[in-house]
C-alpha cells in the first residue's frame, strides 16, 4: 500500500493551484519565511564559491648563489679562450667571443660550474648531473628554509630545464632527494627555454585554482651549462657562451593566503611559432662540422619585439585603468584615419604608473634596451634587470627571481606594490605575470644580494659602435 499511497501524494501535488499555493504561502510565518531565504542565500554562497577559482599566492622563493671557487673573471675567461684555440676554437672566434663579453653588461663576479673550466669541457652526463644537483637542491633548501615548510608539505612540483633531460628527470631526483610524498604530482618541462619560470607559474596558477584550499606548488626553474657549452666556431652559436651562467631558483606558491608574501595576477603568454621567421630565429642545430649549439639569428630583436608587443596588447586590458584604455583606443583611432602620414605615434600606455617594479629577462643588453624603448620604461625600473645581468649573468628562466630579490634587498618592496615580469624563449614565446606584494620581506638581505647589495647599483660603461 506505501507506493500507491506515494503516487497518491505526488498526484496530489501535482493539482495543486496557483491558489492554493497563494494560501499555503500566506500562512508561512516570518520566522518561516526569513529561514527559507537563509538557506536560500547559503545555497547560493555555497555554490559560488565551489565553482569560484581561487586566488593563488608565492609564499617565498630561494636562489642559488655560487661559491667563491665558482666565479669567473673577464681575465679568467680570456685565459680560457686562449687556452682552447689550441683544440676547439680558432683564434678569430676566441677574439669575437672576447668583444662580445667586453660589450654584454656582465661583471666579475658571475659563476660557471667546474665541468666548464676543463679544458675541454666535459660536456656528458655525469657533469650534468652534477652541476644540476647542486643548483637545484641549494636553491629547494633556500625555499624550504625561508618557508619553514616541510617536504612532505609539498603536493605537486614542477621543474623546468630547456636545454638539459636527463633520465630519471630532474623533478624525479627531487622527490629522491626530500622523500616528497608518494602521491605528489610531477611535471618535468624540457625546450621552454628563459620562459620557462613565467610557463611554470601559469601552469602552477591552473592546478591551484581547481584544487582544495591550502594546497601547495614546489617551482624550480634553472639551466645546465655543462651540456649547452658550443665548442664550434659558428658566431650566432657562439654568443650562448658568453652570456649565460650558472643559477636557479625555487618558488613555493599556494591557494591559501596563509604565510603568503605576493599574490598572483594576470598571466599572458604570446606564442609566434607558426610564424616560420620566428621560429627558427633561435634554433638548436649542428653546424657545418657537426658541433650541437643554438643558433641565434640577426633577426631575433625584431620578432622579441614584435611578440613583446602582441604580448602587452594582451595584457593591457587586465592591468591598466579605463582612463589608459581610452587614451589608447582615440589615439589608435586618430592614426588610423589619419593616415601613415600622421607625425603623431599611438600612445604608449603609462605602465610605470600601474607598476611600481619590472623584472625584464636579462638577456643581454640589447635585449633590456630594446624593451625599455618599447615600454616607455626609466633607468629606474630598468635597475633590478642590469644589475641582475651584471652579478649573475643570464641564468635563462630563474633570472627574474634574482630580479624581485634585488628590489627586495634594496627595501624598495612595499605592501600593494605591484610588480610586472616579462621574457622571452625560442619560439617566439613571450610571457607576462603579475605579482602583487602581500607582505614585505621580514629580512630582505637574506638572499643571493647578500653581501653585495651594498655595492650596486653599479655603472655600466657604454656601448660604443664599431664602425
Amino acid at each position: 500500500m506505501a507506493p500507491v499511497a506515494a503516487v497518491a501524494m505526488l498526484q496530489r501535488a501535482w493539482t495543486v493551484s496557483y491558489g492554493e499555493l497563494v494560501a499555503g504561502l500566506l500562512l508561512l510565518t516570518p520566522v518561516h519565511v526569513l529561514m527559507v531565504l537563509l538557506l536560500l542565500g547559503a545555497g547560493v554562497v555555497m555554490l559560488w564559491r565551489a565553482r569560484r577559482r581561487r586566488d593563488v599566492y608565492l609564499v617565498d622563493y630561494g636562489c642559488f648563489l655560487g661559491e667563491p671557487h665558482h666565479r669567473i673573471t673577464f681575465a679568467m675567461a680570456m685565459e680560457h679562450a686562449h687556452l682552447m684555440t689550441n683544440s676547439l676554437i680558432d683564434n678569430e672566434s676566441a677574439s669575437f667571443m672576447l668583444r662580445l663579453y667586453e660589450r654584454s653588461g656582465i661583471g666579475e663576479e658571475t659563476s660557471v660550474p667546474d665541468s666548464i673550466r676543463y679544458i675541454p669541457p666535459e660536456r656528458g652526463i655525469e657533469a650534468s648531473r652534477e652541476e644540476g644537483e647542486l643548483v637545484i637542491f641549494s636553491a629547494v633548501d633556500k625555499a624550504l628554509a625561508r618557508t619553514a615548510l616541510n617536504p612532505e608539505d609539498i603536493d605537486a612540483l614542477i621543474v623546468a630545464c630547456s636545454f638539459t633531460t636527463l633520465t630519471p628527470v630532474f623533478a624525479d631526483a627531487i622527490v629522491n632527494r626530500y622523500k616528497l610524498r608518494a602521491d605528489v604530482q610531477s611535471v618535468n618541462l624540457s625546450g621552454m627555454g628563459c620562459s620557462g619560470a613565467l610557463i611554470c607559474i601559469g601552469l602552477a596558477k591552473g592546478l591551484l585554482q581547481v584544487a582544495p584550499p591550502g594546497k601547495r606548488v614546489l617551482v624550480v626553474t634553472t639551466e645546465i651549462l655543462s651540456s649547452m657549452f658550443y665548442a664550434g666556431t659558428k658566431r650566432e652559436m657562439l654568443v650562448p657562451n658568453v652570456l649565460f651562467r650558472m643559477g636557479a631558483a625555487a618558488m613555493i606558491m599556494s591557494n591559501s593566503p596563509e604565510r603568503a608574501r605576493f599574490r598572483l595576477g594576470p598571466v599572458e603568454r604570446t606564442l609566434t611559432a607558426a610564424r616560420d621567421r620566428d621560429y627558427r630565429c633561435a634554433f638548436q642545430e649542428e653546424d657545418d662540422e657537426g658541433v650541437t649549439g643554438i643558433n641565434l639569428s640577426k633577426d631575433l630583436p625584431v620578432v622579441a619585439a614584435n611578440a613583446l608587443k602582441r604580448n602587452i596588447i594582451a595584457l593591457a586590458p587586465a592591468v591598466l585603468p579605463a582612463s589608459e584604455l581610452l587614451r589608447v583606443a582615440f589615439s589608435f583611432l586618430r592614426h588610423r584615419f589619419q593616415g601613415e602620414r600622421a607625425e603623431e605615434r599611438c600612445y604608449r600606455p603609462a605602465f610605470h604608473k600601474v607598476f611600481q617594479h619590472f623584472c625584464i629577462h636579462p638577456g643581454g643588453r640589447r635585449v633590456l634596451d630594446e624593451v625599455q624603448r618599447g615600454l616607455g620604461l626609466s633607468d629606474g625600473d630598468m635597475e633590478a634587470s642590469h644589475m641582475t645581468l651584471h652579478r649573475f649573468g643570464n641564468m635563462a628562466s630563474s633570472s627574474l627571481l634574482y630580479e624581485l630579490a634585488y628590489i627586495e634587498a634594496k627595501g624598495r618592496m612595499r605592501k600593494g606594490d605591484r610588480v610586472c615580469m616579462i621574457s622571452f624563449s625560442p619560439g617566439i614565446d613571450c610571457s607576462s605575470v603579475v605579482w602583487e606584494c602581500v607582505k614585505p620581506a621580514a629580512d630582505p638581505d637574506n638572499g643571493p644580494w647578500a653581501g653585495c647589495i651594498h655595492r650596486y647599483p653599479v655603472k655600466l660603461p657604454r656601448i660604443l659602435k664599431r664602425t
